[in-house]
């Protein structure tokens, strides 16, 4: 017997999934491999999940049981704390081993850690497997040994290693009925999805989310797909400009791997434009990148990677209450900043461009601590990511590993000139724009980044 419990984490998906293909390739009978998702808003040090990242959860986890289905895998759904549930469930199945894909944050670290000391005290065998990301981030290395704190070094030594080929679809294994039987204590031995909570009602804000998006996995897909067949040679400078329909929009489906790096590295390889694909790949670079710091820094969601940081006087949200939901509710002002803003709002999305000159304003300008801009992301972006949301806040903030040796302030309407110089991008997302019901600029932009360069002169004496 090789009975397999697989618990699914940011992996889910079937395809190029190694963890799922090995149980697969050692089932022996019809119910040999089951699979498990654990809801876990408990465990010290993983951060739960925001409002609109659980919305996407919902209708992952719904694409991934027909998925599972039609492979004859059950997925039981269950909420709480994965060091007790993985075990409990692990023994009800009578399973022989457990399977996960690794993950690299040092709460979930931590716990996966925990979990695999204890399971073969019950006699139950563990092996985790990679998948989230080309490369693990102990294996890119400066040639001293240590990890990378700047992009470009990291992304040449990333792009010129072997990167794999994306794997296949496991063989149909036939086994709902089998692995039911073993958990028919319960009245719902896999779980309802609905038990989860995932999707607000009261009220239910997530309209735009659904007119936006199909985030299943048969959706990740088709939007990749149409997106390398579209690619054109500009698009390494359109994909700056907001108003275009420019960008893969792949983020979060690889947030919560639906599609795995490799899938979309290999779809890259079609772009017969060199520009093109090595600006596309480059994204995923970023991507790498941002999971490399993660590993190596753990504090970076919560500290300034570079300590003299720690000096600089910025006001917490709380503090500047009244600025802080002008910025969330898009009303600063500034066209370029408050389209991005209320595009986030509507569909839990917001272009990189305006993500940047949204950072800045609220950091530079604004004064307040990147760290609160950084919680409403997490809250408001379907594509929420441990590691790229908390290392791109710092990056703007300049408090991260990669900051420049100057301090960024990104003039929103210089960057509206640049790249939304038809208004196009305000009008789409402000409907009284143009109008007097449209605020006036909440902060003076000359005189906050006057005063932002002198606090920074001060803490680094630059």
């Amino acid at each position: 017997m090789a009975r397999t419990l697989v618990w699914f984490r940011d992996d889910l998906r079937v395809e190029d999934h190694p963890a799922l293909t090995v149980a697969a390739e050692h089932a022996e009978e019809p119910g040999d491999v089951v699979g498990l998702y654990i809801l876990d808003d408990t465990t010290q040090g993983i951060r739960p999940l925001g409002g609109a990242s659980r919305w996407w959860l919902h209708h992952a986890l719904e694409s991934l049981q027909r998925e599972l289905r039609e492979l004859g895998v059950p997925l039981i759904l269950r909420a709480g704390s994965p060091a007790e549930l993985v075990p409990q469930l692990a023994e009800a199945l009578s399973a022989d081993r457990v399977h996960w894909s690794r993950r690299y944050g040092p709460g979930e670290r931590a716990l996966d850690a925990q979990i695999k000391q204890h399971l073969p005290e019950r006699g139950i065998g563990v092996e985790s497997f990679p998948g989230s990301l080309l490369h693990e981030p102990w294996t890119i290395q400066t040639n001293s040994g240590g990890p990378y704190k700047v992009f470009t070094p990291f992304y040449r030594a990333l792009s010129s290693s072997m990167i794999r080929e994306p794997g296949q679809v496991p063989e149909p294994l036939g086994g709902i009925s089998a692995a039911a039987g073993r958990l028919s204590g319960a009245q719902e031995p896999f779980g309802e999805l609905r038990d989860l909570d995932l999707l607000p009602t009261a009220p239910d804000w997530a309209g735009g989310l659904r007119d936006a998006w199909d985030p299943t996995i048969d959706g990740g897909h088709r939007r990749l797909g149409e997106f390398v067949e579209s690619l054109s040679e500009n698009y390494a400078d359109g994909r700056d400009v907001p108003s275009y329909d420019s960008t893969s929009r792949m983020s979060p489906y690889l947030r919560f791997g639906q599609l795995s790096p490799f899938q979309i590295w290999d779809a890259a390889a079609q772009v017969p434009q060199e520009k093109s694909r090595r600006a596309f790949r480059s994204e995923l670079g970023w991507r790498e990148f941002c999971w490399h710091l993660l590993f190596h820094f753990p504090e970076l969601p919560q500290k300034n990677l570079r300590s003299q940081f720690d000096a600089y006087p910025w006001q917490r949200a709380s503090d500047e209450a009244q600025v802080f939901e002008a910025w969330t509710a898009g009303r600063t002002g500034f066209p370029f900043v408050d389209a991005g803003l209320r595009q986030l709002w509507d569909i839990g999305y917001m272009h990189n461009r305006v993500r940047m000159a949204a950072a800045s304003l609220l950091i530079k300008n604004l004064g307040i601590d990147w760290r609160d801009g950084e919680a409403w992301f997490w809250d408001t972006l379907v594509d929420a990511d441990a590691a790229s949301n908390p290392a791109n806040w710092q990056w703007v903030a300049g408090s991260g590993m990669d900051a420049a040796p100057y301090f960024r302030i990104l003039n929103p309407e210089r960057q509206r000139e640049r790249f939304d110089p038809h208004d196009e991008y305000a009008h789409q997302w402000i409907p009284e724009f143009g109008t007097e019901d449209y605020p006036e600029p909440v902060v003076d932009l000359k005189a906050s980044r006057a005063e932002a360069l002198e606090h920074y002169q001060r803490i680094t004496g630059a």
